[in-house]
C-alpha cells in the first residue's frame, strides 16, 4: 500500500507520463519539449534554470483531503487499526514557450495525453511508493473559476499566466502503526447479581 511517498509518486508519474507522449509526438515538430516538477520558488522566469523554451511545468499548488472517500477510509481504519488518508492533489499545467502559439500547442498536446490516460495504475505509476495492485490514481481537469485562478497567482512569484488546473484523485497514505485501533472485547458470563440481605 502506498505510503508517505504517494505525493511525490503521483508527482513524478504525472512528469513521467507526459514526457513519454512528447517524446511520442511533439508538440512543436522539430523541437524537444521536456516536462519538469516545479516548486514555488522555481516560477520565477528570470531566476530559475528549469524554465527553458519550450518546455512544461507540472506545479503542485495544493493539498487536500478528499472529502468524499475521508468517511469511508475512516472506517477502514476503525476495522484494520492502520491510518488511511485520502488526498486530492491539485496542480497547475504551464506551457512555456517562444511564442502564444507554441505554447498553445504545447498545452493542447498535454491535455490530449491526460484526457487519453486519465486513470494512471500498474506501471504508469512510479514505483517509489509500494502501490498496492488495486491502487489507481484519477487526473482529471479541475473546475475553478477565473477568480481563483488569479488568486492563485497572485501568491506566486509569477505574474498570470496560460495554465489549465488538475487534480490527481485518490492519492491514499497508509499509516505505519498497526495499534489505532485495538480490538477490545469484553464478556462476562455465569455470574449472578449478588442479592443482599438475604
Amino acid at each position: 500500500m502506498a505510503d508517505f511517498n504517494s505525493i511525490a509518486a503521483v508527482s513524478s508519474s504525472i512528469v513521467r507520463f507526459l514526457d513519454l507522449s512528447f517524446r511520442e509526438l511533439q508538440p512543436i515538430a522539430g523541437r524537444n519539449t521536456p516536462v519538469r516538477l516545479l516548486r514555488t520558488r522555481d516560477l520565477d522566469p528570470e531566476n530559475s534554470a528549469l524554465i527553458t523554451l519550450p518546455s512544461l511545468s507540472v506545479f503542485l499548488y495544493r493539498v487536500d483531503f478528499n472529502k468524499v472517500m475521508r468517511g469511508a477510509w475512516s472506517a477502514a481504519s476503525a476495522y484494520d487499526g492502520h491510518s488511511h488518508l485520502p488526498l486530492d492533489l491539485h496542480y497547475l499545467i504551464i506551457p512555456w514557450g517562444e511564442n502564444a502559439d507554441h505554447e498553445h500547442r504545447i498545452i493542447g498536446r498535454a491535455m490530449q495525453s491526460l484526457e487519453d490516460t486519465p486513470i494512471f495504475s500498474g506501471p504508469t505509476l512510479d514505483p517509489i511508493t509500494p502501490w498496492a495492485p488495486n491502487e489507481s490514481i484519477q487526473v482529471c481537469l479541475e473546475d475553478l473559476s477565473t477568480e481563483d485562478v488569479m488568486r492563485t497567482f497572485d501568491s506566486l512569484p509569477l505574474d498570470y499566466k496560460l495554465s489549465i488546473p488538475y487534480v490527481a484523485r485518490i492519492a491514499v497514505i497508509h499509516g505505519l502503526r498497526d495499534d489505532l485501533a485495538p480490538r477490545v472485547s469484553t464478556t462476562t458470563s455465569g455470574t449472578t447479581p449478588e442479592v443482599r440481605g438475604a
